[in-house]
């Protein structure tokens, strides 16, 4: 715990939403106004929000009733350049901050790896998965170890409607999350059509 005028950094270890838990349950001196994850290297856009630690932080702090955003950028590089991400977040923070998000709610924010944005595209998560996501490998002790790698194929009808398709064209791209995964639709679809008794 680190603290000076008008600061206060909490550090932990352990998973993302653990973390938050220590935080608001040990911590923090004041219910928070506002949880931020990221900013994450690499993009949490389509499924890999799923995956996430950022957006596990994100998530911890949505189920608490705080407003919440996760904020990645498209870019593995140690030597990515953050910067042309600070005023959007800025921006993003402030507005969620003044409007506030509908409980249960949650913001997931992805930058491309771009020195010059094309603008902001506020969409939906993209449909597609992940193939060939590992390699084998012997490893030095024996045994083998496996390597995360992959490429993930887009599999969505409509792709100027999403975030990954709108991250590669150089778009901020910006997805409102519910906590609830619960397909309503198709559950009164078991209720009303499914014989279960």
């Amino acid at each position: 715990v680190k603290s000076e005028p008008g600061l206060v950094v909490y550090s932990c270890t352990g998973t993302p939403s653990d973390c938050i838990k220590l935080a608001c349950h040990g911590y923090v001196p004041r219910r928070p106004d506002l949880i931020i994850g990221g900013i994450n290297h690499g993009d949490n856009s389509a499924v890999n929000a799923h995956y996430s630690g950022t957006m596990g932080v994100v998530f911890e702090g949505c189920m608490k009733g705080i407003p919440s955003i996760g904020f990645s950028l498209d870019n593995h590089s140690p030597e990515a350049d953050f910067e042309p991400c600070a005023p959007y977040i800025l921006r993003i923070v402030e507005q969620a901050l003044e409007r506030g998000l509908p409980d249960g709610t949650c913001l997931n924010v992805n930058f491309p790896a771009t020195p010059i944005y094309e603008g902001i595209k506020v969409c939906r998560m993209a449909r597609g998965e992940w193939t060939q996501e590992w390699e084998e490998h012997p490893h030095p002790r024996g045994g083998n170890y496996f390597w995360l790698v992959g490429s993930f194929c887009l599999r969505d009808e409509h792709p100027n409607e999403a975030d990954r398709p709108n991250l590669t064209e150089g778009y901020v791209a910006i997805t409102p999350i519910q906590i609830d995964m619960t397909d309503y639709s198709f559950m009164k679809t078991m209720q009303e059509s499914w014989e279960l008794s």
